[in-house]
């Protein structure tokens, strides 16, 4: 059954540990979360952004193959599944489809025209038992299509969303989509720490999570970050696993080219990404 993402973050929140969100791009890409999440006993969030929207047929379609798996696979831990940096008109089609989650990323908005947004987002998800997510200073790099200059979010105007009723909040804290560059100039915790003072309780997530070095994120969980979202890293790890599968000529040899074999490397390779993730973020066993 789907979930709201509200419950497992609060708990991750008092427990000092952070759930993943990982986007889910095709059937393999959510088989192999789903698995893992289950063998680990883990909760965890599959995100859906726009653009894997649209590539895998909508909203609806994605709802369908994600129930239907938990149900085949007899998938026992929470599972949220969730749009990630959702449009305003997204969030509300993908209420509508039976998300159970939804992040609605006003931040490219002035504050004032994204309070009044994310208010409404709010009274349609209360009603319809749903999570909410709201970003405050754009995440940098691109994420389908919305490009976000890595700012740092300002802490007043964190406690401002966050005391709208979101159920977690996306703080830019130099944090950035995709392969982080040489420069980069890490996270700054001094603000992560401001944050979390005016918003309390309130789960903050941490979005780039691929290339943030394994202690940065710990401290970063250690300051209030209750969900750390994963993309690129699984993509990476799979794009790999199958090209090592295809330069070694595997796809040549036998049924080698049929495509539930020419995937299986990447499957596997998702499968041990989310295991050290899970790990790193200390949700095995939390479900």
């Amino acid at each position: 059954m789907l979930v709201s993402a509200k419950e497992m973050l609060d708990k991750a929140k008092a427990g000092k540990y952070a759930v993943g969100q990982f986007n889910i791009n095709n059937l393999e890409w959510t088989k192999a979360i789903l698995q893992t999440a289950q063998e680990l006993n883990s909760p965890v969030i599959l995100g859906v952004s726009e653009g894997a929207g649209k590539y895998m047929c909508g909203f609806n379609t994605i709802t369908g193959m994600v129930k239907g798996m938990i149900e085949t696979l007899n998938i026992t831990v929470p599972v949220a599944l969730h749009l990630d940096h959702g449009s305003y008109d997204a969030a509300l089609k993908a209420m509508d489809d039976g998300f159970s989650s939804v992040m609605f990323d006003g931040s490219h908005y002035g504050i004032e025209e994204n309070i009044e947004k994310t208010k409404e987002i709010i009274r349609i998800a209360s009603e319809k038992g749903v999570s909410v997510e709201a970003e405050v200073g754009a995440i940098g790099g691109e994420e389908d299509g919305v490009i976000g200059g890595g700012e740092v979010a300002d802490p007043e105007e964190c406690k401002m969303i966050a005391d709208l009723g979101v159920d977690m909040l996306a703080a830019g804290i130099g944090n950035i989509h995709g392969v982080y560059p040489e420069n980069w100039q890490g996270l700054n915790f001094d603000v992560l720490a401001k944050i979390q003072e005016k918003t309390g309780t309130m789960p903050l997530v941490l979005h780039g999570g691929t290339g943030i070095p394994a202690e940065m994120v710990k401290k970063a969980i250690s300051l209030g970050v209750s969900k750390v979202n994963v993309n690129t890293e699984c993509q990476l790890a799979f794009s790999a696993a199958v090209r090592k599968y295809i330069e070694e000529g595997k796809d040549l040899q036998g049924k080698g080219f049929d495509p539930r074999k020419l995937l299986a490397p990447g499957v596997e390779a998702i499968k041990e990404t989310v295991k050290e993730k899970m790990e790193l973020f200390g949700s095995v066993g939390k479900a």
